[in-house]
């Protein structure tokens, strides 16, 4: 956010535990490699849509410890040494961060943000840094999902006064934009971000007036060229439409237009097939009809199908808190640790399968299909593995039996580089060029893999030899228990 935000202890507790022993131990400065990801795409749906970048990279700027966060440590029951306090006092991110860009469509169990650091740092940034991640994707994710069942229509975020809290209206505005949605209620994600805001009224303006009619004309009066009136305060067919009839065809008298009418209650496809005639038999064709009310993307899938004449669509409470999955689940693990001054990939072993981790300082790759242009998978290596130049071999990590071979393919490295020791060398784009960059996106996947219902699912390959590494860890891990 464009605003100096303290948000050094936006930690677990652990995490700094974690971090006084290792400087008790003497192992503060042992470098490691995390990756963050998550397990299983949100919603049923096929994909994600990362965001939260622009976030993580203000966070990590700012991150210092104030007088004020050491002597709130200093009170704290751990009892932690004067020294530990004193090496927080001088703390700064001096590691590297690869991340996908966002906007960028992803897919489970493939490293989105890569940290090289040493483990003193990599510690301290975890809690944070999933914060952003997992909450941004999410609301991006749920934004594309709802803008797909409509794709020419226009979307507002309504969800202000339903978030959880400000920043989560703030961002999550942000989220929604970037990943389809058209514009935002909220004035400050406005000015933060530079995304179109968009108003109509309230019950309250009608009802403050003696009657509707009233209350239409001295809004229309005081906003002539962008007016957009409430029309179910009392009744839809009998007095909010005719009403804002009559005003609309005053002001087309007087050269200008009557914007919209908005639907915020009963039955909207009804509703709206009904003022779409009367707007339409007024000669006020150009007046479009808004609906809103608790809507999503099975909502509006539902009102396109019986005729809903619905141009623009207000979506708030269902969108912004994410209400049919509240979290991503997105997780931070240990993939390689430093010893001897080489990195040593390491293993989580879990009796849930899903939740073994791959091993290894890796990266990933988007395998596009030269012929066709779609993505045919993306491909996880290792960091310093050599892709060949053709006849790229494929196989399902889970049923390895499931491989092609790729003939022709371009590999698009997915994970760039953010901050290098600790400097930011990556320009943050403005919101309107991460918007065309998932329209870009988009267009990379068949319709299979991006439609609502039943996707068919992407596959996210490994290296031979991540795969071999993987094999061998878990082989080891496996003999030590018997042992």
């Amino acid at each position: 956010m464009r605003r100096n935000e303290d948000l050094t202890l936006h930690t677990d507790k652990y995490q700094i535990n974690m971090m006084y022993a290792h400087w008790k131990n003497g192992t503060a400065n042992k470098r490691c490699v995390f990756e963050a990801f998550y397990r299983k795409n949100p919603f049923g749906n096929g994909y994600a849509v990362f965001a939260g970048l622009e976030r993580i990279v203000y966070y990590l700027q700012q991150l210092k410890f104030t007088d004020a966060d050491i002597n709130y440590l200093r009170q704290q029951e751990e009892q932690y040494d004067e020294g530990f306090l004193q090496e927080l006092h001088a703390f700064r991110f001096t590691g590297n961060l690869a991340c996908v860009e966002e906007g960028t469509i992803v897919f489970p169990r493939e490293p989105l943000i890569r940290v090289e650091a040493r483990i003193f740092e990599a510690h301290l940034i975890e809690t944070a840094l999933l914060n952003f991640m997992n909450y941004q994707t999410l609301i991006a994710t749920k934004a594309a999902r709802i803008k797909q069942v409509a794709p020419e229509d226009y979307f507002l975020e309504f969800g202000t006064r339903r978030a959880q809290e400000s920043d989560a209206a703030i961002w999550g505005a942000r989220a929604a934009y970037l990943a389809g949605f058209d514009a935002t209620s909220n004035l400050l994600s406005g000015k933060y971000f530079d995304i179109p805001t968009k108003g109509t009224h309230a019950h309250s303006w009608v009802q403050s007036f003696e009657s509707e009619e009233e209350a239409f004309r001295m809004f229309t009066e005081a906003l002539p060229d962008q007016s957009t009136l409430l029309v179910d305060t009392y009744d839809t067919l009998k007095s909010g439409i005719p009403n804002a009839i009559k005003i609309g065809l005053e002001l087309k008298k007087k050269g200008k237009a009557l914007k919209g009418i908005r639907l915020d209650s009963g039955d909207l496809a009804y509703l709206s097939i009904k003022a779409r005639a009367m707007l339409d038999e007024a000669g006020l064709t150009d007046t479009v009809i808004v609906a809103s009310n608790d809507l999503d993307e099975d909502v509006i899938s539902e009102l396109k199908s019986q005729g809903a004449r619905i141009n623009v669509w207000g979506v708030g409470t269902q969108l912004i808190t994410s209400a049919e999955q509240p979290a991503l689940g997105g997780v931070y693990k240990l993939v390689a640790r430093e010893e001897d001054g080489v990195y040593v990939p390491t293993i989580k072993i879990s009796g849930n399968v899903e939740k073994v981790t791959t091993p290894g300082f890796k990266t990933v790759y988007r395998i596009i299909n030269q012929e066709s242009g779609k993505a045919e998978a993306d491909y996880i290596a290792m960091e310093d593995e050599m892709l060949p130049e053709k006849d790229l071999y494929l196989f399902d990590p889970v049923d390895t039996y499931k491989s092609k071979t790729i003939h022709s393919f371009k590999a698009q490295k997915l994970l760039i580089s953010i901050f290098e020791n600790g400097k930011l060398v990556y320009k943050l784009p403005h919101v309107e060029e991460i918007k065309v960059h998932f329209k870009q996106q988009k267009q990379l996947f068949w319709p299979e893999h991006m439609r609502k219902l039943n996707p068919q699912t992407y596959f996210v390959d490994l290296s031979e030899q991540v795969w071999s590494t993987k094999m061998e860890l878990l082989k080891a891990a496996s003999f030590k228990q018997k042992k």
